[in-house]
């Protein structure tokens, strides 16, 4: 990995400049990350995604990079604010969705379920290996019955059993799951039939990932159907601060602005390389970038880009200030999530029939925004959560 302080002007996708709110220090971390993505990961990337395996290699340069703590006390060199780490997460998705699945899955949603519903003593246990990446996470919610129904139709039960508890049931869709170290677990307390968390821990008896195969997006993702039969785990694995589905949803709050933000890096991508190529690709004797309608997409994705990015950057104000609510974090994952799927769509109709080589990238990240478009909250149950908030009035069945 590049040493030296590398330097890079603002991507063309960011129209209006807004990486200069971040701070110096700020930039220079996301220069490093940047350079690390350009060397390490941009060159390798289309051919792990078209053999549906994750580069482990990776995980090295990540661990050196020291950006894993970022979000959390005492982690990391340098501590993070909301527009930081959203930044980052702009990043690795601009080079590509699936490493920045990884990573989310990791910083977002398992470190932040430790790092919100662990006592002090799991914190002290899990975080700093975690921000080390010596032990990956991942976070297991979704079931094959429940997606955005989990909160009233969770199947996986615990029951407490003498000094520990029995975990049953199946989940699936879960992110790191096959190779994870640490797999925080929501199931519901066949007791008081509340929704409680547990660290289960690598091949812990009765606990059995089993990798997803055949799917046609973010495909470098190691995503994992889950059987608990009896798996057995102490109470010390029990997230002690985590009592109710209100304790999951606050981790959901805000790892849902963070798939916001990689959208953002998902269409500004594919805009990109749309653009060089209508500037290089000729037809009727001129570069296509010339003609009218190829402009008319060009303005209309950077516009869905400039639009949204400054939407994610008003939502990581809110965050830094602690008043984020879920409605802010829903119609900014519903509204970024729509304009990346019309941007991508665009990106590739400006490549015509090259856009589907996977050569020439934009069909990755064409197939990849599907995925990101669905996951953390379709974009049906995002628009009711804002609807909830704006008129009193719940509409969900």
């Amino acid at each position: 990995m590049t040493t030296t302080q590398p330097t890079f002007a603002t991507h063309t996708g960011d129209f209006f400049d807004l990486e200069d709110l971040l701070s110096e220090p700020e930039r220079g971390i996301v220069m490093r990350v940047r350079d690390f993505l350009r060397t390490q990961v941009d060159p390798i990337i289309n051919d792990y995604w078209a053999r549906a395996e994750f580069p482990f290699q990776i995980i090295d340069g990540f661990r050196e990079l020291d950006i894993a703590g970022l979000m959390y006390d005492g982690l990391s060199a340098h501590r993070g604010t909301r527009l930081l780490t959203g930044f980052l997460a702009m990043e690795i998705c601009r080079s590509d969705p699936s490493v920045n699945t990884f990573y989310g899955v990791h910083t977002g949603l398992a470190m932040g379920s430790v790092n919100r519903c662990g006592s002090d003593e799991q914190r002290r246990r899990w975080l700093p290996p975690m921000a080390r990446m010596e032990q990956i996470g991942a976070f297991a919610l979704t079931e094959p019955h429940g997606g955005s129904d989990v909160a009233g139709g969770l199947e996986t039960t615990a029951r407490r059993d003498g000094a520990g508890w029995v975990l049953n049931g199946e989940k699936k869709w879960i992110g790191n799951a096959t190779f994870a170290d640490l797999v925080i677990v929501w199931a519901r307390d066949v007791e008081d039939g509340h929704v409680k968390g547990f660290v289960v821990e690598k091949d812990t008896p009765g606990f059995h990932p089993t990798k997803i195969e055949g799917k046609v997006a973010l495909r470098a993702v190691q995503n994992a159907n889950i059987t608990f039969a009896d798996c057995r785990v102490a109470e010390d694995n029990r997230l002690q601060r985590a009592n109710t589905f209100r304790d999951t949803s606050d981790v959901l709050r805000l790892t849902r602005g963070g798939v916001a933000w990689g959208s953002v890096g998902c269409m500004m991508a594919a805009y990109e390389l749309a653009l060089a190529y209508a500037k290089e690709r000729e037809q009727f004797g001129r570069p296509i970038a010339k003609f009218q309608l190829i402009q008319d997409h060009l303005a209309t994705m950077l516009g869905n880009i400039t639009s949204s990015l400054a939407m994610v950057v008003s939502l990581a104000h809110l965050q830094d200030r602690g008043v984020n609510q879920d409605e802010h974090s829903a119609m900014a994952k519903s509204v970024v999530t729509t304009r990346m799927r019309e941007t991508v769509a665009l990106a590739r109709e400006v490549f015509g029939g090259n856009g589907i080589l996977l050569e020439n990238d934009v069909a990755r990240y064409f197939a990849d925004a599907e995925a990101l478009y669905s996951y953390e909250g379709t974009r049906e149950i995002n628009q009711l959560i804002v609807g909830r908030a704006v008129t009193g009035m719940g509409a969900f069945v």
